[in-house]
């Protein structure tokens, strides 16, 4: 019959066994002894030079030698063999070269891959002792998670290394897939050899899919059945909002774990560690291990932003400087190897100009050149940062400063027609005139409360006076009777224009009020109301001190009356 995990040929009567065995023995036993029957069925019909045997002496076995790992670190620790069938051994014919091979081609941030939890450095409210992860994890029942968090966000590859420990754990069998070289057939195949593998063995399989916000909807689809049953552990690593980027009926079957940057702290105890860890083992050629100095060191950690795959790298191609190298030098080389991480499809990218939008609003002029330059050198397009400018400049100063807008959208036609680098100036321009111009959201504003009360009753007639009248019969039904129009008269002229239930709900109901000004401006509001205003008195101090010299703001009286 044949095996439902590998598909090889193998007698029904020992098909547990060729299980048992990881697919590696049995399978060829059959095909063995039915050769061996025809063999010696049709041994008398040949000739003798082909019946005589012929004694060969038995391969010398190697001695055992400790299974290396591709992601060993630099003193690895491998685990035990008792209980491995003999076939999944894995016997080098010279274990000391092959390992010290694989060392020695591992990058630094590969050698430093953690193997424990107690490895792992920082994150400790999502994996420290004490932490309900830990916890879950220690009893074998973590279930599926969506790890979030930016790349390198832990030693290296914090995520990849997770799964790993909690297949090893759970003695669960773990199988890796990356969105980015992974097709639905791979997908499939892969979860339905691990529900073969637990139907018949028992034995769970822990399923990492890295990148999986690469996956589309109808792939992440193929999740489901799987992991709502249990059938997998589903261990999901993704640098961008799971939010938006994970459907959301596999996001509420998942615990989302958010994975923060790591701390500079975090990052130099890291690289005092792989320096130590590195100096210690001959095979590693460390020529410049003089210049892991504590001034390099802090170099690298505030190159690498967080970034603890990063900064292995950094300090990868520090200890490996020529002799010759000096300190300025190996600095200098640092500088000119790291590049900002700026991803224009994920939240680098919102996080920054959203900044950059409320920096102009605080009206921070420093803060919004500082925004604007460090996504205009990481290659931003320009017509994006000018389009949100031409929002910036209806929404935020809008009604304050009318020239705001034409300049915007100038800004944005003298970005399509000269481009960058020069187009920057257009920009920064733009960007200072907005930032120390006077601010009003008063027709933001209003818009937002004429929005919700249409939504409120979207029925309500237009007012038979407001109503167009082109024909005798539309006058004879009352269209536009009673409208005043405007030029015809010497005096100023009322028009009602809002329907009367809308009306009267903005007047609260209650007929005859004389105050009709402030009725029209209930949804556009005059300059200076303060109505519905926050009132904080710790923020407005705070910004007395640090803005205002420490001297009293001049409206604060008179804005503390009206809110």
């Amino acid at each position: 019959m044949s095996s439902p995990i590998c598909s090889a040929s193998v007698l029904e009567s020992i098909i547990n066994k060729h299980i048992d065995s990881g697919c590696q023995q049995h399978s060829s036993q059959s095909s063995n002894a039915s050769g061996s029957t025809a063999a010696s069925s049709s041994k008398n019909n040949l000739a003798p030079i082909f019946t005589n045997s012929v004694k060969r002496s038995a391969p010398e076995t190697p001695a055992r030698a400790a299974r290396p790992f591709a992601s060993s670190p630099i003193q690895p620790h491998p685990p035990s063999n008792k209980g491995e069938p003999q076939s999944k051994r894995f016997k080098p014919s010279n274990p000391q070269t092959i390992s010290g091979s694989l060392l020695a081609a591992a990058p630094l941030a590969d050698r430093m891959r953690p193997h424990t939890l107690d490895d792992f450095v920082g994150h400790e409210a999502v994996i420290g002792k004490g932490s309900l992860l830990r916890g879950l994890i220690d009893s074998g029942s973590a279930g599926s998670l969506v790890l979030w968090g930016p790349p390198g966000s832990g030693r290296s590859s914090w995520k990849t290394s997770l799964a790993r420990i909690i297949a090893r754990s759970t003695g669960s069998t773990i199988k890796e897939l990356s969105a980015t070289s992974s097709g639905t057939a791979d997908v499939r195949a892969l979860f339905e050899e691990a529900k073969n593998t637990l139907q018949l063995t028992g034995k769970r399989t822990v399923m990492f899919v890295d990148e999986i916000q690469r996956f589309n909807k109808a792939q992440q689809d193929l999740f489901l059945p799987y992991v709502e049953k249990g059938w997998v552990q589903l261990l999901a690593a993704t640098t961008e909002n799971p939010s938006f980027k994970v459907v959301g009926a596999l996001l509420s079957r998942c615990r989302v774990l958010v994975l923060e940057r790591l701390t500079d702290n975090d990052v130099l105890q890291i690289l005092k560690s792989a320096a130590c860890r590195a100096a210690a083992v001959p095979d590693l050629e460390c020529t410049g291990a003089h210049l892991a100095t504590p001034e390099v060191l802090d170099r690298i950690v505030s190159l690498s932003l967080g970034d603890a795959r990063t900064a292995l790298n950094l300090l990868e191609l520090v200890l490996k400087a020529p002799t010759t190298s000096s300190m300025d030098g190996i600095i200098t080389t640092l500088k000119k190897t790291c590049m900002s991480r700026y991803d224009r499809s994920g939240d680098d990218r919102y996080d920054m100009i959203s900044t950059l939008h409320k920096s102009v609003r605080n009206s921070d002029g420093s803060a919004a050149m500082y925004w604007l330059a460090r996504m205009l050198t990481a290659g931003e397009d320009p017509l994006y940062v000018a389009r949100r400018l031409i929002v910036i400049a209806s929404e935020d100063v809008g009604l304050a400063d009318p020239h705001a807008l034409p300049l915007a959208t100038a800004t944005y036609m003298a970005c399509q027609n000269i481009g960058m680098p020069e187009c920057r100036i257009n920009l920064a321009h733009c960007a200072a005139y907005l930032a120390e111009a006077p601010k009003s959201t008063r027709a933001y504003e209003a818009y937002n409360r004429a929005e919700e009360a249409a939504k409120a009753d979207p029925t309500v007639p237009v007012p038979l006076s407001m109503r167009n009248a082109p024909t005798s019969l539309m006058k004879d039904l009352g269209y536009g009777t009673s409208y005043a129009y405007n030029p015809d008269y010497a005096h100023p002229v009322t028009n009602e224009c809002l329907p009367q239930p809308l009306l009267q709900g903005l007047r609260g109901g209650r007929e005859g009020r004389e105050d009709t000004d402030a009725v029209n401006h209930l949804l556009l509001r005059k300059e200076g109301d303060l109505q519905g205003k926050v009132w904080d008195d710790a923020k407005l101090r705070q910004w007395e001190v640090e803005r205002n010299g420490g001297l009293p703001w001049s409206g604060r009286e008179t804005a503390a009356s009206q809110t």
